[in-house]
């Protein structure tokens, strides 16, 4: 049993360390790598245009290239809006999990690392949204009372799953957006930085995860998935904002229904989660109950 632990000990500092190398030879300063003073070229989508809610429907057809690039752009910037807002969640969950342990052990300095990481990350997404001409997204007033209440009660694997859910999900959109010449040149940067610097959140979040279910029983898993499912149709319910398409010059009411019944952007967020969703069930957090808000979220 000793043996055991010291090897899985040993395990998780080796991460540790190979996560805070990685940082050191591969990380960005968005305020020098980000081109931050060329004007705004309206010719660019601030997105894949795959990737936005109306793709595919009879709305997007009718809609003219300018609308089109228009909306790729406001909805780009609320979901990093979005992003924003779940940054400042993880960054305090982090905070509280980590506060008085040894701040010698390397799980402790990556954790400040990646804290660090998100604070750039933030108000990289700030000036983004701002560049794009967007206003400031937030979510529903309901969400954020929810979300101020998950940060404050959520811990251990219930914690880093729902960390984990909101990275893997702008993960996979955004390594489209970065590789799309359609794509604004300043975006693609920030979604470049963003993706690099995250793989390292999400295999610390991964590990944690794994790390905090050992030993967990059968009604523990059942209670944390269903917490981490809430949590994930929260996030990725409020990446996009209604308002969004008022200021992109669209009827809401028709975008709006229109989104509502877009098959092409529910298999694009189900695609984007597949290897997520086999993670979650390969370690018991993918259960019935979870199973219903993942699908109303169309994440399965």
């Amino acid at each position: 049993m000793v043996n055991t632990g010291v090897a899985a000990g040993s395990g998780r500092e080796a991460l540790a360390q190979r996560l805070l190398h990685s940082s050191e030879i591969l990380s960005y300063d968005p305020v020098h790598e980000v081109d931050w003073e060329t004007p705004l070229d309206k010719d660019f989508h601030g997105a894949s245009p795959e990737w936005c809610t109306l793709y595919g429907t009879k709305y997007w057809a009718e809609m003219t290239p300018e609308q089109q690039r228009e909306l790729t752009r406001q909805e780009s910037a609320s979901v990093a809006s979005t992003g924003i807002w779940f940054e400042m969640i993880l960054q305090q969950m982090v905070l509280r999990d980590f506060y008085a342990k040894d701040p010698t052990d390397p799980d402790f300095q990556w954790a400040l690392t990646e804290i660090a990481d998100e604070c750039r990350h933030s108000i990289m997404f700030a000036r983004g949204a701002a560049k794009l001409g967007a206003p400031a997204y937030r979510p529903r007033r309901l969400v954020i009372e929810l979300g101020r209440a998950f940060k404050t009660i959520a811990f251990g694997e219930a914690a880093y799953a729902a960390i984990l859910v909101a990275e893997e999900v702008l993960d996979v959109m955004q390594r489209d957006w970065m590789r799309d010449d359609r794509v604004a040149p300043f975006v693609r940067t920030i979604t470049n930085i963003h993706v690099v610097e995250e793989s390292r959140h999400m295999a610390f979040a991964r590990d944690e995860t794994r790390k905090r279910l050992q030993g967990a029983g059968w009604l523990r898993k059942q209670i944390n998935a269903l917490v981490v499912s809430i949590a994930s149709y929260a996030i990725v319910t409020s990446m996009v904002h209604k308002d969004v398409y008022a200021n992109a010059g669209l009827d809401t009411r028709r975008a709006l229904r229109e989104a509502k019944s877009n098959e092409h952007h529910k298999a694009m967020m189900r695609s984007s989660c597949a290897g997520l969703m086999e993670f979650l069930g390969s370690c018991g957090l993918l259960t019935r109950a979870s199973t219903w808000f993942y699908q109303r979220a169309n994440l399965i």
